[in-house]
């Protein structure tokens, strides 16, 4: 049955993804088998997972899905580079620091061992090696050649989105990671995630202030909202360069407030602090008992 004219110009139209699907239900089985049968397994003391890990891994899903599925995919693919802009957000900034605050450390290391693929896991997983690979993914996914023909071409508009996923992963794993050795310190995360909202203001300042259509496979004559092909690029850009780095910055401030201030209202509280004595500090009568209990010295006898 051939679907009448106006449904196909329709924007808004319902597109199954089963592909989509079958990718949530399978993560979503994954992580419950995990949790469920190799978790009891592996750690004898303490729960297998906490609230925030499964809330975490909640959020994560609900991400996954709603940038993957209608009707964000296909705004995305067919009609505004803004919503295609939003997806990318959602599956490289949000949903990958959720997926690994979601993941415990036992199961990291059941999936990633402490051999050979843990080690190149780990060089990846560096902030110089991941950020510049990340940042790169970044910079290739602009390209306009290449964003239109991925729109149009299923397996490499996968492959891009893989990539981006992963590269992204590997740059939240030393601000959020499982394994907390591998883990930068508050500083050294507020400078990473300063330096990762960076490079990104290159490409968004291209799309914001270019001229007519960078990307031809979304000029097309059926505009969702009213919105020109100009305005969706500047949209898209300022998606890019302004809701990324607030949400990037955000980070850093809560850092910084959790690392520098948290003890700045204690200190400077009227309340008078109620603190145990130091036994360990030595006192005058310490040391005047000490004496006391020291016998005198005899005196050496002279011979006659």
């Amino acid at each position: 049955m051939i679907a009448p004219a106006a449904d196909l110009i329709n924007p808004w139209r319902f597109q199954a993804h089963p592909e989509v699907w079958v990718l949530v239900a399978f993560v979503v089985g994954a992580y419950i088998y995990a949790v469920r049968m190799i978790g009891p397994v592996v750690v004898k003391n303490g729960p297998v997972t906490t609230r925030k890990q499964r809330n975490a891994f909640a959020a994560a899903v609900l991400f996954l899905w709603l940038g993957s599925d209608w009707p964000v995919h296909d705004l995305a693919e067919e009609y505004l580079y803004s919503v295609h802009m939003f997806q990318h957000m959602a599956l490289s900034y949000f949903m990958p620091p959720l997926v690994l605050l979601a993941t415990p450390k036992w199961m990291y290391d059941a999936v990633f061992g402490a051999g050979r693929a843990r080690t190149i896991v780990d060089w990846l997983a560096k902030p110089v090696v991941a950020g510049v690979a990340f940042n790169i993914v970044v910079m290739i996914t602009h390209i306009p050649a290449l964003v239109n023909q991925s729109v149009s071409n299923a397996p490499l508009h996968y492959s891009l989105h893989i990539l981006l996923v992963t590269t992204a992963l590997l740059v939240w794993l030393p601000i959020c990671g499982p394994d907390l050795r591998r883990q930068l310190k508050p500083g050294g995360k507020m400078i990473y995630l300063f330096l990762m909202s960076v490079v990104p203001t290159v490409p968004a300042a291209w799309l914001t202030f270019a001229e007519g259509a960078v990307y031809g496979q979304y000029d097309i004559a059926v505009r969702v909202w009213g919105l020109s092909v100009t305005t969706d690029q500047q949209i898209a850009g300022a998606i890019m360069k302004t809701g990324g780095s607030i949400y990037l910055w955000s980070i850093v401030v809560f850092l910084f407030f959790r690392r520098f201030i948290a003890g700045f209202f204690a200190d400077q509280s009227y309340r008078k602090s109620v603190r145990p004595v130091d036994d360990s500090v030595l006192t005058f009568k310490d040391v005047t008992d000490a004496f006391g209990r020291v016998p005198p010295a005899e005196e050496p006898r002279t011979k006659i």
